[in-house]
């Protein structure tokens, strides 16, 4: 959604990335290898899908890819012309670990847009409770224009780290245009380097292609569990496919009914609320090097941003990343407020920076942006996130426009504000018109949707959950009262047993429960 995109990211991707390592392959291949394959029957196409029939109908050749299980599966670029090109969607499922209590498939989406979705099932262990991990496939794709899925690729390494690392709060008419100038530019070598695919990388595309997944996996509905984006995603997919609607659950929410300035404005007072919840750690800690009151804190951390806006911090660890600009210095901040396990984090990173060396909140902000140290990206979620967003709702180019958003946004969120508001700023340049337009969701027909919400979530504000869920024609909305970006099997039993009660057994929870 934005410039350097913070809010649409579930921290849980990058948990994900991390947490697949050796031993969690390791088991996972153990658990395949005893494992028989699952019968599957593909299903037929809703009705209302002439021509679709031959993707509906197609049979996953599972293969083995370092203890999990995986595919291709077809899908037409165009849904509108389903006769012409196809390509081909990334998909991996690591085995129910007691084929005796099967239950069925449950696909998965951590967040983005452009997260993958490949990578986070490959943690099922970590992502999913016990009984859910022993009872179903855990499945997951790379979304078109993601990672393994035909992936969208605007701009080299390189002029990738020029763009995260230049000035996000232009101050003046000379630095307003300097920005334009570069969303421009970013929008034009997207659609140089993207071809034809670009025009069809909208969320609804993706929701489409789920479910031909669906119907490939052999589901008569859909299990689903969207975190952050993923949310937006399953949202989408419900409004359009209310009937296929199985155990849904949407955990941090971003509601399709929002414009780009409210998700702008959302975005910045949720990371303003989550920031001074750091703050408070910081000074409960007792040697916070930002000060000795929350005010303190937020005052001095703003001061330090609009220091490194002119005077970059001159270490940072990396040789391709010569100094550590506003843009960096900002996405390293951001990626502490994912998960309040990473505050102490941010503190030992703000102490170093603030004497000069950069390379702590470096390496915070190449975690949030997937870049590997010394440069080069493992994926290339900076990049299609725009290309989903700009597809997905208008966005105007005018500076004035900006101007006013960024001061309203900045008078309610003072560190976030200007950021935030300046960060869409690309899709106002995007050479293919927006398909989608905001409108509520209602899934009028589809079984009831588990919605969760968490209170000082910094990327998708509470209010966004309460407001899916008001819309929404059947939902139970859980609570969490508490810090970080989402709350499925993140730090709370009364959530998770809420979620894995519905998994397992079909309970949907109380609406209104309070975790």
């Amino acid at each position: 959604m934005s410039l350097r995109p913070l809010a649409l990211v579930a921290g849980a991707v990058a948990a994900a990335t991390v947490l697949a390592g050796c031993s969690v392959v390791n088991d996972v291949r153990d658990q395949v290898q005893s494992r028989p394959s699952v019968a599957v029957t593909p299903q037929p196409p809703p009705s209302g899908a002439p021509g679709l029939d031959r993707f509906y109908r197609q049979r996953l050749d599972w293969q083995d890819c370092s203890g999990a299980e995986c595919a291709r599966l077809t899908v037409p670029v165009d849904y509108a012309d389903p006769s012409g090109s196809t390509i081909e969607i990334a998909v991996l499922r690591v085995p129910a670990k007691r084929a005796s209590k099967r239950i069925g498939s449950l696909v998965v989406n951590p967040g983005g847009p452009g997260g993958s979705g490949v990578d986070y099932a490959r943690a099922a262990d970590f992502i999913v409770g016990k009984g859910v991990r022993d009872a179903y496939d855990i499945v997951g794709f790379d979304p078109r224009g993601v990672g393994r899925s035909a992936p969208v690729d605007c701009l080299t390494d390189a002029q990738l780290d020029d763009f995260l690392g230049s000035d996000p709060t232009p101050d003046d008419p000379t630095e307003e245009q300097q920005f334009a100038a570069g969303a421009a530019s970013f929008a034009r070598s997207c659609a140089t380097t993207s071809g034809a695919l670009l025009a069809h990388v909208s969320t609804e595309d993706a929701a489409r292609d789920m479910d031909v997944l669906r119907a490939a996996l052999g589901e008569k509905k859909l299990t689903y569990l969207g975190k952050s984006y993923g949310t937006y995603l399953g949202a989408t997919y419900a409004d359009l496919f209310p009937q296929q609607v199985g155990r849904f659950v949407l955990d941090g929410v971003v509601p399709p009914d929002l414009t780009s300035a409210q998700i702008n404005l959302g975005q910045a007072e949720g990371f303003e609320l989550a920031t001074r919840s750091f703050a408070a750690y910081c000074v409960k800690e007792g040697d916070c090097p930002l000060g000795t009151s929350v005010e303190a804190v937020m005052e001095n951390l703003r001061s330090f941003l609009k220091k490194v806006d002119t005077t970059p911090v001159p270490k940072t660890g990396d040789a391709t990343v010569p100094a550590l600009t506003e843009g960096w210095a900002s996405l390293g901040i951001a990626a502490a407020m994912y998960d309040q396990g990473a505050w102490r984090t941010l503190m030992d990173a703000m102490t170093t920076a603030l004497a000069g060396d950069g390379t702590a909140l470096m390496q915070l902000a190449d975690q949030y942006a997937d870049r590997n140290p010394g440069g080069g990206y493992a994926g290339n979620i900076m990049e299609v996130i725009y290309a989903v967003n700009c597809l997905d709702r208008p966005e105007s180019s005018s500076l004035s426009e900006r101007e006013a958003m960024a001061d309203e946004a900045a008078a309610k969120a003072p560190t976030w504000g200007r950021y935030l508001a300046w960060s869409s700023l690309p899709c106002g340049f995007w050479p293919v018109k927006p398909t989608g337009e905001p409108h509520e969701v209602t899934a009028a027909g589809a079984e009831p949707i588990v919605v969760i919400g968490t209170t000082r979530d910094p990327a998708t504000p509470y209010a966004w959950s309460v407001r899916l869920h008001d819309q929404l024609a059947k939902a139970s909305l859980i609570t969490f009262d508490g810090d970080g970006h989402t709350a499925y099997t993140r730090s709370n039993a009364c959530v998770d047993g809420a979620v894995d009660a519905w998994y397992l057994k079909g309970v949907l929870p109380k609406d209104g429960l309070r975790c």
